[in-house]
């Protein structure tokens, strides 16, 4: 039989390895650092070749931030602009992707509105290097809210980025009224689709333009009063048919080029159109004098937060409201695999009808 001195020796021995392991692991999960993945741009390129998965760690949130466990990532055309360099609000690489991200709060600044273990969507910090695809996002905390009851993890990472901007463009920046006509352009999009809800549920006429078949489906179920396809109809001739020949209040615009040209013809006096994006490569090519001359008005749309948090709140308040009475809901289209963002990012330039969504943690985990 061993002596008792050295058999107890063992035992510490061993329990104290225990004890370092499980300090260990609870330091890396739920303490100062958190490690995991992230999909980030190591340089401007295709999709494949730019971005790469690299293993990360996260500090601790600062003051205005908190660092959520991602569940899901909503997706867009600004990801193929930042992996080709053509993102105006970024530097040079290396920087995370993924504007919006739905998930579990784990850590917070103690100034945080917000407690670990909260349920949250909101705008990841994707301007100073961070962003949603990954296993740990940091959010802004005022572009931030607690996801609603009922809300799928692919709505929820899908919703912020789109809704926000809808918002911007037709609350804040060329307010629409109820009973007036709204045209969107690319309505089965990720920007237009939320556009599209959101002009319906302030009362507009919406008139919603798409490039196919499918597209214009999805337009009509989600509320469009009219639906043209830029690839077959005379938007000119439809616009004036539909309005009685008075043209139309406001265009939302996120694609630009040629399309948009065309449907500016149709703006009636004293109409806007809000300058959201430029889907098509190049943005909506204005003439001064027309607009002189017809009396039109042009207005750029970024989606930036409120100086104020506590007017920031309220915007996040009111679509959280429009969402639980039913008014509007994230249009996901097609979801994919963690693995899968660099093909996403390529199938930006064509998509889907509808929001795509990056699914980061396994439904079953």
């Amino acid at each position: 039989m061993g002596r008792p001195d050295l058999v107890a020796d063992a035992h510490l021995a061993e329990y104290d390895d225990h004890l370092q392991h499980m300090i260990k692991r609870n330091y890396q999960d739920w303490g100062d650092m958190f490690s995991g993945r992230a999909w980030r741009v190591v340089r401007f390129g295709e999709p494949q070749n730019a971005a790469k998965l690299q293993e990360m760690s996260w500090a601790e949130p600062s003051s205005g931030q908190i660092l959520i466990r991602v569940r899901t990532a909503g997706a867009g055309f600004p990801d193929l602009m930042m992996t080709g360099g053509r993102f105006p609000l970024l530097g040079a690489p290396p920087f995370g992707l993924g504007e919006e991200a739905a998930g579990e709060v784990v850590a917070v600044p103690p100034d945080s509105r917000f407690s670990v273990g909260d349920q949250v969507m909101g705008i990841t910090g994707f301007l100073e290097g961070w962003g949603g695809y990954a296993d740990y996002a940091y959010v802004r905390e005022h572009s931030a809210i607690l996801i609603p009851e009922g809300m799928t993890d692919e709505q929820a990472g899908g919703f912020p980025i789109g809704f926000r901007t809808a918002y911007a463009g037709l609350v804040e920046r060329a307010p629409v009224q109820a009973g007036q006509t709204l045209l969107i352009l690319g309505a089965a999009g990720s920007s237009g689709a939320t556009a599209l809800q959101l002009g319906k549920a302030l009362g507009a006429m919406v008139i919603a333009v798409a490039g196919s078949r499918e597209k214009a489906e999805f337009c009509a179920r989600f509320g469009a009063d009219h639906v043209l396809n830029h690839r077959t109809d005379d938007l000119t001739a439809r616009i004036a048919e539909i309005t009685g020949g008075r043209g139309v209040d406001l265009i939302y615009d996120p694609v630009g080029g040629d399309t948009a040209t065309t449907v500016v013809k149709s703006l009636a006096r004293n109409g806007r159109i809000a300058v959201v994006g430029l889907a098509s490569g190049a943005p909506v090519a204005l003439n001064p004098m027309d607009m002189m001359l017809r009396n039109y008005s042009a207005v750029g749309v970024l989606a930036i937060p409120h100086a104020d948090p506590e007017a920031e709140a309220a915007v996040w308040s009111r679509l959280a409201d429009l969402v639980e009475k039913g008014a509007i809901t994230t249009p996901v289209g097609q979801v994919y695999g963690f693995d899968e963002v660099p093909r996403m990012i390529a199938e930006q330039s064509a998509p889907r009808p509808g929001k795509s969504v990056v699914r980061v943690l396994d439904s079953s985990s």
